[in-house]
């Protein structure tokens, strides 16, 4: 799981060249997943959507459109940061949640293929475009999954989705309009490891399904559980393929042909090929507990204050393992900003080997939800990213200036 080095070369090594905080990929993980889902839906006409939201740095989306990846955004900025990526309308759909009419015809208007979850966009496609282009539905299934609460989206109080007890209003309106819809979607949530989650939700996707004559797609989202740390087996992908592709082939059968199947990973891709890196400001010993006080914060890696979500963290400057110490892991935020939560995610201490000021510590599984949901809380530059292909690192987004930070100011 973590290693303190990517394709040879030491992450020691990447912090001194490129500074940090940095975020650091590995393109040889991304594709590795890749070849890992393709493997678990062997046999099916299988198409991979990344969820792009996880990660949207361009040299990430090319390597994803190199190994014949497509893209799911959730907004128009995503849309043309993936067509400036290479990407063709088509290969993009458009998934979003609430927003304004005037996306939906932006995404339309670059080729993109929609994903409408709630009745009234449904009828403003209906009234809008007819028959004369494609989407998909979102229905919820009414199916409690995910790591978290916060991260559960196809449960009845979610906001996502149109209610799979709504099938009547929406078979109206599709007939009304005579809407070409050519696929349904649900999405249970993240950090699913499970394959009967994935079964009880496709098998209320598949149901609601005979209703629609003329389908094309089943798209039953993502939320595979990525390992967060080196005990953590996480997912087991062609366990959780072999469920779903069984599943998918009977549903077929019984519809009276073959359909195709779409799953939307995000963090499954991503999560693992990502390592963030701060250099120890201060090891703080209080009678109660050490802090290690990293050079960055939550405005940088928000996810475990935001979800209480665990990484592994290690001292990336120090292999020796004799001598090991509990830290308290923070960030230099003016506020509570930790880093080191447990599984059950409360706050605690991890067993480093012994930090000093000027260590390297390492932070796992940060290639999904890092970047992309930092900020400039407490005018704080964003960080620098790299990715490594071919032995070879390279950065990919060059660290800030406060001339970009005030860039767009008066």
């Amino acid at each position: 799981m973590a290693y303190y080095s990517i394709q040879n070369i030491p992450l020691t090594d990447l912090a001194k060249e490129f500074g940090t905080p940095l975020y650091v990929y590995d393109a040889d993980k991304i594709r590795e997943k890749i070849s890992v889902l393709r493997a678990a839906f062997e046999g099916i006409d299988l198409t991979i959507k990344y969820a792009a939201k996880a990660n949207t740095n361009l040299s990430i989306l090319r390597l994803m459109r190199e190994n014949g990846v497509d893209m799911d955004v959730v907004s128009p900025q995503e849309l043309e940061i993936g067509l400036i990526a290479g990407y063709e309308g088509s290969n993009i759909t458009f998934t979003p949640s609430g927003v304004h009419f005037s996306e939906i015809e932006y995404a339309v208007s670059k080729g993109a293929i929609v994903n409408l979850d709630n009745l009234s966009v449904l009828e403003k496609f209906g009234q809008t475009y007819g028959s004369s282009q494609p989407c998909l539905i979102r229905i919820k299934p009414h199916v409690f999954g995910g790591g978290n609460e916060k991260i559960m989206t196809a449960h009845p109080e979610s906001k996502f989705g149109i209610s799979i007890h709504q099938k009547a209003e929406i078979l109206s309106i599709v007939e009304q309009y005579n809407i070409n819809v050519i696929g349904l979607h649900q999405h249970t949530g993240s950090d699913i490891k499970d394959g009967k989650t994935f079964e009880q939700a496709a098998s209320a996707l598949f149901d609601f399904a005979y209703d629609f004559k003329d389908l094309q797609i089943i798209d039953l989202g993502g939320g595979f559980k990525v390992p967060y740390s080196p005990e953590d087996p996480g997912v087991n992908m062609l366990e959780v393929g072999q469920i779903m592709s069984n599943a998918f082939r009977a549903f077929c059968q019984k519809y009276g042909r073959e359909l195709r199947l779409w799953v939307e990973p995000g963090k499954f891709l991503v999560s693992e090929s990502g390592t963030f890196l701060a250099e120890t400001n201060v090891v703080k010993r209080d009678p109660v507990k050490t802090f290690v006080g990293i050079n960055s914060g939550l405005n940088h890696l928000i996810r475990p204050m935001m979800y209480g979500s665990y990484h592994y963290i290690f001292n990336a400057s120090n292999q020796d393992s004799s001598k090991q110490e509990d830290y308290r892991v923070t960030g230099y935020i003016c506020e509570t900003d930790t880093f080191s939560f447990d599984f059950n995610g409360k706050q605690n201490e991890r067993l480093l080997n012994k930090v000093k000021e000027g260590d390297i510590i390492a932070l796992a599984n940060a290639g999904a939800y890092g970047f992309t949901m930092a900020s400039h809380y407490n005018s704080r530059f964003l960080p620098a990213e790299v990715l490594v292909d071919g032995g070879k690192a390279r950065v990919i987004r060059r660290r800030e200036t406060l001339e970009d930070i005030l860039r767009n100011q008066e």
